[in-house]
């Protein structure tokens, strides 16, 4: 009796898919499960991050291997002012273009050529010195915006006042030393800063002192 070729190969074919069939089904299983979907692998960071709690920073990721970029803070409605007066030292930015002509914390505009700056605990009002640590140069502001609301950045510039003291839209972030000239205080005086009198150095010069 001749032997049909073609119907012995399909049913070797169904007899192999039959004895493999559990095995591969559980490779594509452990391959779901090790590779999940891309929307659930956000579903699963977003949920990472809301059980940190209210009142914990969240971290803003680069796309790199879960590298942190920045750690954004919270911001606060009516935060501890600093009425001292004092300097601080830390990281400055600059305004992004989103935020040119939107209301700031005193209800004006916020003006990319202006003075405005942002501050998160230095009253509004506050007039201060700004000096780039790197390049020794400094220009006053004015404290009329809340933020910026990155760890470690202490004051966010108008474009221009970064532009004059060297923090540029390449670098983007500077060291810089904050020193009130002005401050307002709760019963409605003004106290001299720790920069009240200072020069204001505006081309570049010796590096401040740190």
């Amino acid at each position: 009796m001749p032997i049909n070729k073609a119907a012995t190969g399909w049913g070797l074919c169904r007899a192999a898919a039959f004895i493999e069939g559990p095995k591969a089904s559980a490779m594509r299983t452990e391959s779901r499960l090790l590779n999940p979907p891309l929307f659930l692998r956000a579903l699963l960071v977003g949920a990472a991050l809301a059980s940190l709690g209210s009142n914990a920073t969240a971290a803003v990721f680069d796309g790199k291997e879960g590298r942190p970029a920045v750690v954004r803070e919270k911001p606060v409605a009516n935060p501890a002012l600093d009425h001292s007066g004092g300097k601080r030292v830390g990281k400055a930015s600059f305004y992004a273009k989103m935020f040119h002509g939107r209301k700031m914390a005193n209800g004006k505009r916020m003006d990319p050529r202006d003075d405005n700056a942002a501050s998160k605990t230095l009253p509004l009002g506050t007039t201060a010195k700004v000096t780039n640590l790197e390049t020794g140069r400094s220009a006053v502001v004015t404290i009329e915006d809340r933020g910026p609301y990155v760890k470690g950045r202490i004051v966010d510039l108008s474009p221009a006042t970064a532009q004059s003291i060297g923090i540029t839209r390449q670098n983007g972030l500077a060291n810089v030393e904050v020193t009130p000239i002005a401050v307002p205080q709760p019963d409605g005086s003004v106290k001299p800063g720790a920069a009240a009198g200072e020069a204001v150095t505006e081309a570049v010069g010796t590096p401040a002192p740190r």
